[in-house]
């Protein structure tokens, strides 16, 4: 919970304190001088009402600090439970008036004496309440606050039975000896019946039910995030004011773990903005899709069994598929090892594909992570430099330059850039410049490996 929004909800419970104190202490003593039941009543229910204000700020204290060790969703549900003291408090409260009321009902006591007075702090305490109710209930929903919330509608609650008091009082200035035990029935109904309002919303709460329409929100938003192939399961419940979402994600088995991150970023913001506090726990499912190349199945299933692999060609002849694979392991193992390793690739490959595919694995040394290597003297750049233009002039391929030499303990690495026309397509490009790097090979054979950049004359 950040600063501002705990001061907001502290600054506003600590208002109402004020307020409830002096509007219970003014009904409370002008009710005792007039003899009116249904004033005492409203005052002993703002009475109620201080005690849970009190409580409210003091466990907006602690419902805000953020999660630790012992506490790993937060303390929110203090909240909660707080407010189910409120409401066992206000049950009772309505209890011992209903008592009250029908004794007095029974026995026909005297009606209170009626002034000028009671009205003026019943319509005083409707103002406060109203003001005191609009700015509980608008802080509360913009912290989602279910203390905060109850103490709104325990003022909601004050103006009802406020309304109810003067029709009591007004009924026994007109002559009806009851108006007052009946008013003082008429809060206590009240107070019951909102009551139970608030219980319901606290209970669900605690159950973890999910808020309304919060799993549909969540659900469309984690949909709408590119890569997201589906969502298998997802559920929601409220903590304080936060939402803790656990999601179960499909995505692309195809991606790399870095796009799966992302993916998972976006989701916690798309989340974040549909519900607004959120906190997602993402789970990713890898799932294959319908449009997948054979040689996409083919590199998932070389990493799922943690294989280097590269140059992966597939060909169909008539309905059986050709497959070769550049399997990469570690240059000192023994060609029987790496020929076992080879081997279980192979068969894991037709387990997926079926028998009828002819798969052929070419074993190479794994280059190493971080070869040592140092430049070419400039002599010997510029003889290779002068052999590759006097290859490429034999071709499509112009403009040899850039081109870097450096020595390593395998052998002699070559880079260069040239130049064709753009209309030209990649395959023509790559033969040209692949029968270049050839050549050079073969006039060099200390070249371990050549490396060409092609780009079109205007780049």
């Amino acid at each position: 919970m950040s600063a501002p929004i705990h001061n907001v909800k502290s600054s506003v419970a600590a208002i109402s304190i004020i307020a409830s104190a002096t509007m219970a202490a003014a009904k409370f003593v002008v009710g005792i001088l007039i003899g009116s039941l249904a004033l005492i009543s409203e005052a002993l229910h703002s009475s109620v009402d201080l005690i849970a204000t009190v409580l409210t700020w003091l466990v907006v204290q602690v419902s805000d600090r953020p999660a630790d060790e012992e506490h790993q969703y937060g303390h929110g549900k203090l909240e909660s439970i707080s407010a189910l003291g409120v409401i066992a408090m206000l049950y009772v409260l309505s209890g011992g008036i209903l008592v009250a009321s029908w004794s007095r009902l029974r026995e026909g006591a005297p009606p209170p004496t009626i002034s000028a007075i009671p009205f003026i702090v019943l319509l005083i305490d409707i103002a406060v309440n109203l003001w005191r109710s609009f700015a509980l209930h608008r802080t509360a929903r913009d912290t989602k606050s279910q203390a905060l919330a109850a103490d709104a509608l325990h003022f909601a609650s004050d103006v009802l039975g406020s309304v109810a008091v003067i029709v009591g009082l007004a009924l026994a200035g007109l002559g009806y000896w009851w108006g007052d035990a009946a008013a003082a029935i008429a809060v206590a109904v009240v107070i019951a019946l909102l009551g139970l309002r608030l219980a319901r919303s606290t209970v669900e709460t605690l159950l973890d039910r999910a808020p309304e329409g919060a799993s549909e929100k969540a659900r469309a938003a984690i949909r709408a995030v590119p890569g997201v192939v589906g969502v298998e399961r997802l559920r929601v419940r409220m903590v304080g004011p936060t939402h803790f979402v656990d999601a179960v994600v499909q995505v692309p088995r195809t991606y790399p773990i870095d796009r799966v991150d992302d993916i998972k970023r976006k989701a916690q913001e798309a989340v974040g903005a549909a519900l607004g506090d959120a906190d997602l726990t993402f789970t990713t499912v890898p799932v294959a899709r319908s449009n997948e190349s054979v040689r996409e199945r083919i590199m998932v299933i070389a990493r799922n069994s943690g294989l280097a692999v590269h140059h992966v060609t597939v060909h169909d002849l008539g309905g059986k598929l050709i497959v070769g694979i550049d399997l990469e392991v570690d240059g000192k193992m023994t060609l029987t090892a790496a020929h076992n390793i080879a081997h279980d690739l192979e068969r894991s490959i037709r387990d997926d594909f079926g028998e009828d595919l002819e798969v052929d694995t070419h074993i190479e040394p794994l280059q190493p992570e971080l070869p040592l290597g140092t430049d070419a003297a400039p002599d010997r750049v510029e003889t290779i430099k002068t052999a590759l233009s006097r290859f490429a002039a034999d071709s499509a391929i112009q403009d040899i330059h850039n081109v870097r030499v450096r020595n390593t303990d395998a052998g002699e690495i070559v880079n260069f850039h040239c130049r064709a026309a753009p209309s030209m397509s990649v395959i023509k490009v790559h033969e040209n410049v692949d029968e270049i790097e050839r050549a050079l090979r073969r006039a060099f054979p200390t070249v371990k490996r050549v490396i060409s950049h092609a780009e079109p004359p205007h780049a």
